[in-house]
């Protein structure tokens, strides 16, 4: 069974975008993944199709309604539904490599783009939203935040990638930043591919590429780096 995504956002209009093209437009085309965007408002009861409404206690802003969002919610997963339900919001928790790969080898998402001020957190909690960022900062809408998340899973499903090993030296797959890459032509502008990187041999290579990649880290992303090393030790006492 393909991976099955349901986004329920107000603007349906911006999937796929960039969803249907490249790979995960490829694999959109031939079955690999399905998208499937709801209108939210579609789900509103008054003549005006309302979607949310002013902050209890008072305050800035709008939020969105509860009742509404859940009968959209409930429309594409009711209660035997496997696919968890991912609400995009700056306080939810980072979005990791992890947390990518679990989701793809599951059977889809259904994902909720929040507008406005934020979602009514008695329907978080009643539909079990699990909340996801993917950066601290605020966005105009969960929209963006949907299609980075879904282009992370998509990338991963099998057959998407035409090499399938070519994912397990990238960032984060292994706890690091990714080396630096080289190609054609051997000297550019007075700067000469690394010499180990066109030795032709193998072992020299691999222990190039994992000190650069624990370098970059190390300067670029200490906490990363922190991690990973204590990993390591980890591993090395058992």
């Amino acid at each position: 069974m393909s991976f099955r995504a349901s986004v329920l956002t107000l603007y349906p209009e911006m999937f796929p975008g960039p969803l249907g093209l490249s790979l995960a437009g490829r694999a959109l085309e031939h079955g690999l993944w399905s998208l499937e965007p709801v209108q939210i408002r579609d789900f509103a009861m008054d003549r005006h199709r309302t979607v949310d409404d002013t902050p209890a206690g008072g305050g800035a802003g709008m939020v969105m309604r509860a009742d509404v969002l859940a009968r959209a919610i409930d429309s594409v997963s009711p209660s035997d539904d496997p696919r968890p339900r991912l609400l995009m919001s700056p306080r939810g928790k980072p979005l990791t490599q992890a947390r990518v790969r679990a989701l793809a080898a599951g059977p889809g998402a259904v994902i909720v783009c929040g507008r406005f001020e934020g979602v009514d957190q008695r329907v978080i909690e009643a539909r079990q939203l699990e909340e996801v960022s993917v950066g601290d900062y605020v966005l105009s809408g969960g929209e963006p935040a949907a299609l980075v998340l879904l282009d992370a899973i998509v990338r991963l499903l099998p057959g998407v990638m035409g090499n399938e090993a070519s994912g397990g030296e990238e960032s984060f797959e292994n706890g690091l930043l990714e080396h630096p890459h080289y190609t054609r032509p051997q000297d550019f502008e007075g700067r000469p591919i690394p010499e180990v990187l066109i030795s032709g041999n193998h072992a020299r290579i691999a222990a190039w590429r994992r000190a650069e990649a624990e370098k970059l880290t190390a300067e670029r992303r200490p906490d990363l780096f922190s991690m990973a090393e204590a990993g390591k030790n980890q591993r090395s006492k058992t």
